[in-house]
């Protein structure tokens, strides 16, 4: 019989115990997770500004910064660490083909792929929204409406607009879908960067430097355009940003 005494048995009377940390994997780094939110709000925050004229120059900053994000995630996703890489992404897509194949030819679908290739149908079709989300708003910023005539511009931006809204609801309800269906917290590796379990990590670096670099570059030109315009960002009063000041 074993008369060794426990770690407890040794521990003076009355003192805490502490339990192991739950095992835990690094999943995705944090210039991913960085830009993810990033990415996030200010697509959010330049919907909700959309339709105000009080918030155009906000509205403007938030899609210049939307823009900006997407050149740093196709940047990180060529020249990455491996589980940052598009190409991951696009592997994914790539056997959408046969996936479909398998549903005709009789065999058990495979319905994890099926769940994989949804998710990355709805990363590529955001990020092939950008380029034209993003140029029909410079467009109308820059009244090239008044140039080639008619607002064929403003409505393709607006339906750009729209359109990555669904795309991204659709995202977060595939999101929601599959959390339950899986019985894990499938927004968990986006917000920690963890995933539950024993083993190695998929990501040995979390470079925390660089999700630091990119926040503060947001930060900058957030401010930047701040100081640039007269008035700054938020509008100090809607009757003189809609109708412009009397000086008379």
């Amino acid at each position: 019989m074993n008369t060794s005494p426990t770690v407890d048995a040794l521990a003076p009377s009355g003192a805490p115990t502490t339990a192991p940390a739950p095992a835990r994997r690094l999943s995705t780094d944090a210039p991913t997770r960085m830009f993810h939110w990033l990415f996030a709000l200010s697509f959010a925050g330049a919907y909700l500004t959309a339709e105000s004229e009080h918030w155009r120059l906000m509205h403007v900053t938030l899609g210049y910064s939307f823009a900006g994000l997407l050149v740093f995630r196709l940047v990180y996703g060529l020249v990455g660490p491996r589980q940052a890489r598009l190409g991951l992404l696009w592997r994914k897509l790539s056997a959408a083909p046969a996936w479909l194949r398998s549903l005709t030819a009789g065999d058990a679908p495979n319905w994890r792929q099926g769940q994989n290739l949804a998710m990355a149908l709805a990363v590529w079709l955001m990020i092939g929204l950008v380029l034209p989300l993003t140029l029909s708003g410079y467009a109308t910023y820059n009244d090239w409406g008044d140039v080639f005539g008619g607002d064929w511009i403003e409505e393709s931006h607006e339906f750009f607009g729209n359109a990555f809204l669904a795309v991204v609801l659709a995202h977060l309800g595939l999101i929601a879908l599959l959390s339950a269906l899986r019985r894990q917290n499938m927004v968990r590796p986006m917000w920690s960067g963890h995933l539950p379990g024993k083993g190695p990590s998929p990501v040995q670096h979390n470079r925390t430097w660089l999700a630091a670099l990119l926040l503060l570059a947001v930060l900058a030109f957030g401010a930047w355009q701040w100081t640039d315009s007269p008035r700054g960002l938020l509008p100090a009063s809607g009757w003189s940003l809609q109708y412009g000041d009397d000086d008379d």
